[in-house]
């Protein structure tokens, strides 16, 4: 048997497409990865709600469950813990803002129209102040600038201090 012989340029060019066969499934499954993720969760595009945990009051506080609904019409994640801050009618922060926990946050895809929460404690304001009657929470989603106010009347501590608050990372 006798095998044809190549010249080194012809070798060279029979390698490269060799080499490029093989990497087109690959920067093609590289694109698709990429294409398929989701971009980070606009303020916009999100609906914040909060709603009482029932059953979930203890001695000194309550449970409530904040809510992100994904209305921007297309598919996008979440990660991290939301900024929460009680305030005023007029919108001032009243106290400080809510603690974060030490669990590790998740990314949470969410499809158009899916919801993702996170859990906040209210702990009685009365055990670290004289408090007011906050009008809402403002809410920041995890990794966002922007903010939404919540309608949500509670006892609220008037000034920076004691931390009365804390809330949990976003899940599903």
């Amino acid at each position: 048997m006798h095998l044809p012989t190549f010249s080194p340029r012809r070798l060279a060019a029979v390698g490269g497409m060799a080499c490029t066969a093989t990497l087109i499934p690959v920067a093609s499954l590289a694109a698709t990865g990429s294409a398929a993720s989701a971009p980070r969760c606009a303020t916009s595009g999100l609906v914040v709600w909060a709603s009482a945990d029932y059953g979930g009051g203890y001695a000194g506080g309550y449970y409530y469950t904040i809510s992100f609904t994904n209305l921007s019409g297309h598919a996008c994640t979440l990660r991290g813990y939301p900024g929460v801050s009680a305030v005023s009618l007029t919108g001032h922060q009243l106290g400080s803002p809510a603690a974060w926990g030490s669990v590790t946050p998740r990314v949470v895809r969410l499809a158009n129209g899916a919801t993702a929460t996170a859990r906040l404690n209210i702990g009685d304001a009365g055990a670290f102040c004289r408090p007011v009657t906050a009008a809402g929470l403002r809410v920041y989603p995890p990794n966002q600038t922007a903010s939404k106010v919540v309608p949500l009347p509670f006892g609220a501590c008037p000034h920076a201090g004691p931390v009365w608050m804390g809330v949990g990372p976003v899940q599903q």
